[in-house]
């Protein structure tokens, strides 16, 4: 059944301040109906997602995973920007509570033919606003809010670069099949060289024939120098997202993962709650809002107290003395008069943040929607063009196999062999290629649904230190 998600602009604030004048833009909405179904066929299966990592059945890969989340730069300056939106929070927080000052100061005054006078005095102050209005209150929980976004943000770099790490490997197990293709055809078209040669020898072949076999020889070498750099690229890619230097010393598998059927892909309403950066993007939406209603406040009067105690005395023990003890106690309403319009403009400028932050969360669920559509679909196009070349390969090797032995019996032309070779390896480079696509559309749906997974990277201690309260 077809859920309406609604976000309203004044959703955050309106409570708080209810007695204030509502702006025309506080209370616009935006609604976004999410459908009850995938619109691909691929995406039947609507239980939730488990474990996609371990789908592929590769122990390498799930270790350069782990290697990954536990050693990439990017995750780790994730993790410390949690730690720091924690601070902050605590810092948002602390603005409640009152402020507890101290000073002491002793003096010593030296005049010529007369004693030395000693004197002490120390001063105690307090400061606290009555938070009247729960501008401070919003204050805090816009804090809370951009912890759980930051919290939300590390969760999708680590989600991202398990990703980008599983298509990486599957790169350069590409990078290294289409190297012994490259290979397979350097020999290929010697032994074309050497045909042609001992024919010319005999006098059947003609000086074109040699010419345009050497041509094609020295065609294969140079795509073989190709692959086998893009096959170096690859690995040093790799590398650096395991945060290691690339050095060029990955060896990869031989063939890629098989992929079995589709499963566990959840419902388009299920991303809402799955994907990170959606949820970070809500928290942030949540945190506008607080700050919007924060900013208004703050053309409100404000209560604060300011009780100080002082002492003084010729002695340290005076300090001490509860009969010399001089304290106020004062309490200041301020009402700000004139500050040139920037309170207004304060208002307007977190006004307008929130709405970007509207927008920003409307743009990326549908965004988030059409990456899972477009994998899904991919699924299936991706299953036809893979079998598709699959037949093309086998039917280009026998046609190479057929003109090799008509081109021996001198009943065929180099054009026709040259042809059927160059024939063969285009089409089993495109059949390698296809296989890596679809492997790593297969990792951009899970990417796309948030699928989970399972390491045994440890999370950083800024994630999992639950003591700072805010």
């Amino acid at each position: 059944m077809p859920k309406t998600w609604l976000m309203t602009a004044a959703l955050f604030s309106l409570s708080a301040c209810a007695s204030m004048p509502t702006a025309p833009e506080q209370t616009q909405t935006m609604r976004l109906q999410a459908p009850g179904q995938w619109q691909s066929q691929a995406g039947a299966v609507n239980a939730m997602a488990t474990d996609w990592l371990a789908a592929f059945h590769d122990v390498t890969l799930s270790a350069l995973v782990n290697e990954a989340l536990l050693n990439n730069h990017d995750v780790l300056a994730s993790a410390e920007r949690v730690t720091q939106a924690q601070a902050l929070a605590i810092t948002s927080a602390a603005s409640r509570l009152p402020t507890l000052d101290f000073s002491a100061q002793g003096t010593r005054t030296l005049i010529q033919n007369a004693p030395d006078t000693t004197g002490y005095s120390a001063a105690l102050s307090v400061s606290w606003e009555a938070d009247l209005w729960g501008r401070l209150k919003d204050r805090a929980n816009a804090g809370s809010s951009d912890v759980r976004a930051a919290k939300a943000d590390y969760d999708a770099a680590r989600l991202s670069i398990a990703g980008q790490t599983t298509q990486a490997w599957f790169d350069l197990i590409e990078g290294g099949q289409q190297v012994a293709l490259a290979n397979d055809d350097l020999q290929s078209r010697q032994r074309s060289e050497r045909l042609v040669g001992r024919r010319y020898a005999r006098g059947v072949s003609s000086s074109l024939d040699v010419r345009l076999a050497r041509s094609a020889l020295a065609g294969s070498e140079a795509n073989l120098a190709l692959r086998e750099q893009q096959q170096a690229n690859a690995t040093r890619r790799l590398e650096l997202l395991l945060g290691r230097y690339p050095a060029k010393a990955l060896k990869a598998a031989q063939e890629l993962p098989s992929l079995g059927p589709l499963s566990g892909l959840g419902t388009p309403a299920d991303l809402l709650t799955r994907r990170p950066d959606i949820i970070s993007a809500e928290a942030r939406l949540t945190s506008a809002g607080l700050r919007a209603s924060e900013a208004r406040k703050a053309l409100l009067p404000r209560l604060s107290f300011s009780p100080s105690a002082a002492t003084s005395g010729s002695n340290v023990s005076d300090l001490f003395d509860l009969d010399t003890l001089v304290g106020q106690l004062l309490g200041n309403l301020t009402q700000p008069l004139f500050r040139g319009g920037a309170l207004k403009a304060d208002v307007k400028r977190a006004r307008a943040v929130q709405r970007e932050q509207i927008q920003t969360y409307a743009n990326l669920v549908l965004r988030a929607w059409r990456e899972a559509e477009d994998a899904l679909d991919g699924e299936t196009y991706l299953a036809r063009r893979e079998d598709a070349l699959h037949v093309s390969a086998i039917e280009a090797r026998e046609a190479e196999k057929l003109a090799v032995r008509e081109y021996g019996r001198g009943v065929g032309t180099i054009f026709e062999l040259l042809d059927a070779q160059r024939r063969r390896i285009n089409a089993e480079s495109q059949h390698i290629a296809a296989n890596k696509e679809r492997a790593a559309n297969r990792v951009r749906l899970h990417l796309a649904i948030a699928g989970s997974f399972n390491t045994q990277a440890v999370k950083t201690a800024a994630i999992v230190d639950e003591d700072m309260s805010l």
